[in-house]
């Protein structure tokens, strides 16, 4: 009972201090344009290698590779449950302030719609600087890392959905 209400307390905290990170930003981009009668046009799709823009962040994929079994070395690595995914991207914060990028908030899609989630516990494999994606970016600069999926072994990623915090509205990116 002891571990379950500490386990609510810090998603409760967790929740609490993402809600204040830059949601009351109206300068915040979401990927919609916005018309002058103020209605929501519909998000423009990114292709790899296009600038695509999220709240504080732009993000740029860079590259795409599938079919990888292990990441890693033979004495520390992780193995996947069906094939990983390695996505390059660049993350610039286009921001006035420090906002951290957290791999958990992206999502990849296949083609019929299911939604895959990253591996955060393989992307510290993947990423030979282990603090890529776990600090605060800074107001103009910029980390370029990989965002890793494990997806079955007879799917193909058709898109992502990138996003600056958990509870922005993203910004997709093609993947062909």
């Amino acid at each position: 009972m002891r571990k379950t209400t500490t386990l609510a307390l810090i998603v409760t905290a967790l929740v609490a201090l993402g809600c204040g990170s830059g949601a009351t930003d109206s300068s915040s981009t979401t990927g919609g344009d916005s018309d002058a009668k103020g209605e929501e046009k519909a998000a423009k799709t990114a292709k790899i290698g296009q600038p695509a823009r999220d709240g504080k962040f732009e993000f740029t994929v860079k590259s795409s590779k599938c079919g990888v079994a292990k990441i890693g070395t033979d004495l520390l690595g992780e193995k996947a449950q069906g094939q990983f995914c390695l996505v390059t991207l660049n993350v610039k914060n286009i921001g006035k302030e420090a906002q951290m990028f957290d791999g958990s908030s992206q999502k990849a899609y296949a083609a019929d719609g299911t939604e895959y989630s990253s591996d955060t516990g393989a992307a510290i494999y993947a990423n030979k600087n282990a603090e890529t994606f776990l600090n605060d970016i800074n107001p103009g600069n910029q980390v370029t890392g990989v965002v890793v999926f494990d997806i079955p072994k007879n799917v193909k990623l058709a898109k992502l959905e990138l996003h600056d915090s958990p509870f922005s509205g993203g910004i997709t990116v093609a993947l062909n």
